[in-house]
This record gives C-alpha cells, sequence and structure tokens, in this order.
C-alpha cells in the first residue's frame, strides 16, 4: 500500500484498508483512525447479508477490556487497595490448587504467571456447539473452577514457572476480575462504570450482565454451522468482563489512558514496561502465538496492561486487540498521541480469529515510511 501523505490520500488509504478484501474472513468493519491533527472514520458494508454498516456502529470487544481490568487494579494499586507484588494466594487463599507456586497481582496482569489457559484439556467444541452454546454465561470463578478443577480429566498444572517467561493468558485476567470484585466489593461492571466509563463519558459502551443483543445500530457477527448456515451471533452470553462499545469510544478510552487521564504517573509508567529478567533484557515469549514482530520478536511484548506493535516506520503503538464470539477488534495509540488506530469488524468465517488483513492494511496507511 503506498504511503499517503496528504489527508485526501490518507482517506484513500483508509477507505481501501476497511473494505472487505478475500482471505481476510470479515463481513463487515468500522474503523476509526486519527494521524498528526487528522481524524477519520468509516465502514465497509455486511457482505453476508448486503446491509450498510454505519460508522457508529456497535461491536463485542472481546480482550480489550484486559486493559480496564488492569487499570482498575492500578488504581487500588495508587489507592493503597491492592499490592501488584503481593500473591493470589493472599488476597484469594484456596483459589489455586497447591500445585501452583505464588503468582503475584502483577504476574497475572502481563502474562508470565504460567497459568494454563482457558479449559485447559477439554474437547474442542463442534461448529454447531459453539453456535448452540453462544447464550451460556460463565462468573469469572466458573471460569477458573472448572479450568483448575475440571470434573472427569485432570487437573492442568502450570506451564512454566511464575516470572520466567511470558505467555498470553486470560485465567489470569478473570482471577484478576475476582480479586477486583473481592477488593470492592462491587461487580465488574459496577467498577468499570464508574472507574472508566461515566469519567471518560463512554456513553456508548456497557457492560451487560449475561446475555445481552448489541444495541443497534451495530456490526452483524457471523458464525456458520456445520452445514455453512450463517449464523448472527450479536447476541450472546459471554461472562462479567464481557463488554459492547464503538471506535469512538474505545478511542477515548486508548488516549486517555496514555495521556495519563487514569492513571497516576507511576502507574502510567507501568503500561510501557515489559517483564525484564534479572539482566535487565525482556523475558522470552513462550510461544509464537503474539510478539512475533519487529526487532525483538520471541521476546515479551506485553506490559502490566497493554501490548506494543511495531508499526513499518519502526515507531510502536500500544494498545490491545479483542476476540470475542463473531467479533474481532483493536485499539492503538502511539505514546505521544500523534497517532491511533481502533477498529471492529463482524466475522464471516470460523477461522476468521487474526486481524492480519485490515491491522496490516490500516498501520500501512499511518505509517511514516
Amino acid at each position: 500500500m503506498p504511503v499517503a501523505h496528504t489527508p485526501a490520500q490518507l482517506d484513500a488509504a483508509l477507505r481501501e484498508a476497511v473494505l472487505v478484501h478475500p482471505g481476510d474472513g470479515m463481513a463487515g468493519a468500522v474503523a476509526q483512525v486519527y494521524k498528526s491533527g487528522h481524524s477519520w472514520r468509516g465502514a465497509s458494508g455486511d457482505v453476508v447479508s448486503g446491509k450498510r454498516v454505519v460508522p457508529g456502529a456497535h461491536f463485542r470487544i472481546g480482550s480489550i477490556a484486559k486493559p480496564m481490568e488492569a487499570v482498575i487494579l492500578l488504581q487500588l494499586s495508587a489507592e493503597g487497595r491492592a499490592n501488584l507484588d503481593e500473591t493470589v494466594q493472599h488476597y484469594l487463599p484456596g483459589l489455586l490448587p497447591d500445585t501452583f507456586d505464588a503468582i503475584t497481582v502483577r504476574q497475572l496482569l502481563n502474562h508470565t504467571s504460567g497459568l494454563p489457559q482457558e479449559f485447559d484439556g477439554a474437547p474442542a467444541p463442534s461448529q454447531d456447539e459453539v453456535v448452540e452454546g453462544r447464550f451460556g454465561f460463565y462468573t469469572f470463578d466458573q471460569i477458573i473452577q472448572q479450568t483448575l478443577r475440571p470434573e472427569g480429566r485432570n487437573r492442568p498444572g502450570p506451564r512454566f514457572a511464575p516470572g520466567t517467561k511470558q505467555e498470553y493468558n486470560s485465567l489470569g485476567y478473570r482471577i484478576a476480575g475476582e480479586l477486583i470484585e473481592k477488593l470492592t466489593g462491587h461487580s465488574f461492571q459496577h467498577e468499570v462504570t464508574t472507574r472508566i466509563l461515566v469519567p471518560l463519558k463512554m456513553k456508548e459502551t456497557s457492560a451487560p450482565i449475561r446475555t445481552a443483543r448489541i444495541p443497534g445500530p451495530y456490526v452483524p457477527g457471523y458464525v456458520p454451522t456445520g452445514k455453512g448456515e450463517q449464523v448472527d451471533v450479536n447476541e450472546q452470553g459471554g461472562l462479567p468482563s464481557s463488554m459492547i462499545s464503538t471506535t469512538a469510544d474505545l478511542d477515548r478510552f486508548i488516549t486517555a489512558l496514555l495521556g495519563g487521564r487514569l492513571l497516576r504517573p507511576a502507574q502510567t509508567a507501568e503500561l510501557f514496561a515489559v517483564p525484564r529478567d534479572a539482566n535487565g533484557k525482556p523475558l522470552p515469549y513462550a510461544d509464537g502465538s503474539h510478539c512475533n514482530t519487529g526487532p525483538e520478536k520471541g521476546t515479551a511484548c506485553f506490559s502490566t496492561a497493554l501490548m506494543s506493535v511495531p508499526l513499518p516506520d519502526g515507531s510502536v503503538m500500544w494498545g490491545k486487540t479483542g476476540n470475542d464470539l463473531g467479533y474481532r477488534s483493536a485499539a492503538f495509540a502511539t505514546p505521544d498521541l500523534n497517532r491511533h488506530i481502533v477498529y471492529g469488524y463482524g466475522t464471516a468465517t470460523p477461522d476468521s480469529g487474526s486481524a492480519t488483513g485490515i491491522a496490516t492494511r490500516l498501520m500501512a496507511a499511518i505509517s511514516d515510511n
């Protein structure tokens, strides 16, 4: 993709970037981009139904909720109500089986806990089971217990010693969610609403309790059945940290976070601090699922809240991707806030687990190369 030097060229490149391309696995997409004082919002239509998708449409944000969980715990740390270097076993005694060494709150947040993955060892569901089970809702504790103390199969053990490697781990954030609720005495929904959504005026963002439809207008997300029938899965259950938002609201969140509006300076610094060994080198990344681009490929790229992604011109953006059933999303910005990208799209194929196509095109468009 050619470099966009003028606002008109940038807009043209972004319009092309958000369109559905062969192999994307997208049904339709929305995006919001800012570069050097110039803003752009756009959308591509739903190729499954043929209906129009508007730029302000809602979508499920998946793991973009994880930085919000981290922000809450970082705020509690600043308030003296949580210590990131204290152990899970201290705060939540009995939650982890005795087979696990001491794991700190910080290690939950920066993915160095060595915990197993969610539902480790459970048989993979069929496509029809995925579609039919979309209305199920799990509490944080149900996910934790069904992973660490499953019935009918062996209990999973640690993947590595805490603090020695990095490996993306959602189970750690389910434990973090449970910790938030214990420390505050409130639900995650209450805490994220009062600490983040209301202060930032994110009026189009919500953490619905149990099964909910996405409010309109929304981006349709499809999951095919075993017979190939495309099912719009916008209505689904999830877990307490399942959230719905828009590109405008997520842009407001990521820029406020990197701009220091949500955290004190000491906690804001945590956003850019990847875990390191005793010699000051970034920890190795355990597999090739993340942290696989840029000059430090193969080493930690997650901080205590975010992940870093290099742009083609060598600069770095910080943010988070998200993955919900039928939906993929991302919100990233450079630390100087000169460039930010937010997108969300609905899937059209069961294997559209990565957003490589649209992400690569958007990042190429705003690169200074």
